[in-house]
């Protein structure tokens, strides 16, 4: 089964809201969207923080994140557009940036056509979202990173 190592990034703003894009899965473009991280693949040669600041820029347009911890890991299978399993292998890393309008100049053709929204959540708008989010325990995995 092939692999796919990303970095995925709770990017939070000086607010201490965090960013998420909504989008559905290549492999099931009809299905409903869920909101998620930003991040992506880490390309070949690069280290897990030049990827997750490689993916804010380019997802997000802002330049001034800094990357800190690697807050947890995961790995989950999904499946490319023809079907076929991928072992995708997760690092969730906190950053802070000051936050604004994020733009969508960079954003590859994968995420024109899969990702519906991008917008800041606070801690209490997330915890109430009644859409899914993946990881599913993100708003309390959030809130107890704020509180320490």
């Amino acid at each position: 089964m092939r692999e796919r190592i990303t970095a995925r990034v709770v990017l939070l703003d000086s607010e201490d809201r965090i960013l998420l894009m909504k989008g559905r899965l290549p492999s099931d473009p009809t299905a409903p969207g869920a909101w998620f991280t930003v991040g992506g693949g880490v390309e070949p040669g690069e280290s897990l923080v030049e990827a997750a600041l490689r993916e804010i820029r380019e997802e997000t347009g802002f330049a001034d994140a800094r990357v800190g911890e690697v807050l947890w890991r995961g790995e989950q299978i999904h499946h490319d557009r023809k079907g076929r399993p991928v072992l995708v292998r997760e690092t969730f890393l906190l950053a802070r940036c000051a936050g604004g309008e994020p733009v969508r100049d960079g954003w590859q053709a994968l995420e024109q056509e899969f990702v519906d929204d991008i917008r800041w959540w606070t801690p209490a708008g997330l915890a109430a979202c009644e859409e899914p989010v993946y990881p599913t325990d993100l708003a309390l995995r959030l809130t107890a990173l704020l509180a320490g």
